[in-house]
């Protein structure tokens, strides 16, 4: 997965200042960034703050470090068995 170039902290005064008033176009225009990933963003952090957005993002990356840990036990299951057929 791609890393953001943008902080946690980045993202929360990026959603605090549409809160605030601006407009979303003037907001996107300013930070270099589409409609579409602050609409993302909103979605997916609002009513959190940085502690708890820090906190997801870690969870994130340790579900995706098991997920790869599995896939590769899956596959030298898969391998041994494999293996033991041809023996047999």
């Amino acid at each position: 997965m791609k890393k953001s170039k943008f902080t946690e902290s980045q993202i929360f005064n990026i959603l605090k200042q549409a809160e605030s008033g601006i407009k979303v176009p003037d907001i996107c225009r300013e930070h270099g960034i589409s409609q579409g990933t602050f609409y993302k963003w909103r979605a997916k952090f609002s009513g959190m703050d940085v502690s708890l957005m820090k906190r997801m993002r870690e969870l994130e990356e340790e579900n995706a470090r098991l997920k790869r840990m599995y896939a590769n036990v899956q596959m030298d299951k898969e391998i041994l068995a494999e293996a033991l057929e041809k023996k047999f």
